[in-house]
């Protein structure tokens, strides 16, 4: 498809594709950048690993609220996820299969980074969603079908978040459940709109796992 997201540019950074074992998608938040959340990556780096960022135009995926109506956040929600397609595709192509792919988002990336694997399940080598939920105005998990095989899903978020309703979390963990996913869910108390180190310790060990 073409769309908003499509003529931005890929980031790339850590082990070269070609050379590398496992490959990490990272999904930047509203008003961030690709660079930004490579330069975040850093902390949980494993030699061995190739990190693809795609840029959102204007670094925003979608407009509005993830809780707002769906259609209130298209194009940019549907390219954002063949922006998410690519990078998995780039992966691909150099020989690495989902099953040493990790997708990792922040915020309004990480949104979309659950969007992604909940709309399409398969077995992948990990989903961390930082401060974020599946999107639209409300969640039904009978909507979500397939089988994750597995694959290690973490939700990390603050239970007062501003951005984040600590329910929305709670009906995204119940749909990758059901769609047979290996979750781990931490709320953390009074927390603000970031990511801590329990965090980016848990997201350490779940790269550095895409090697074994």
């Amino acid at each position: 498809m073409s769309g908003p997201h499509q003529e931005q540019p890929l980031v790339t950074a850590g082990t070269p594709l070609d050379e590398a074992e496992a490959a990490v998608v990272l999904v930047h938040g509203r008003g961030a950048t690709a660079r930004s959340i490579v330069r975040m990556a850093q902390q949980f780096h494993q030699p061995g690993v190739a990190y693809l960022a795609p840029q959102a135009q204007r670094n925003t995926w979608y407009p509005n609220p993830f809780t707002a109506p769906v259609e209130s956040n298209e194009p940019g929600r549907t390219s954002g996820l063949q922006a998410i397609t690519d990078a998995i595709g780039e992966a691909a192509a150099a020989g690495i299969p989902t099953e040493h792919v990790m997708l990792l988002g922040f915020s309004q990336g990480a949104c979309l980074a659950s969007e992604f694997l909940a709309r399409n399940p398969d077995r992948y080598g990990g989903l961390a969603v930082l401060s974020g939920g599946l999107i639209g105005e409300s969640i039904d998990p009978e909507d979500y079908a397939g089988d994750l095989e597995s694959t290690p899903v973490f939700f990390g978020c603050s239970d007062v978040d501003p951005h984040i309703p600590e329910e929305r979390v709670g009906e995204s963990v119940e749909v990758f459940e059901r769609l047979n996913g290996d979750v781990t869910e931490r709320l953390y108390p009074g927390m603000g709109h970031t990511i801590n180190q329990d965090e980016v310790d848990l997201v350490s060990e779940m790269v550095a796992d895409l090697l074994d």
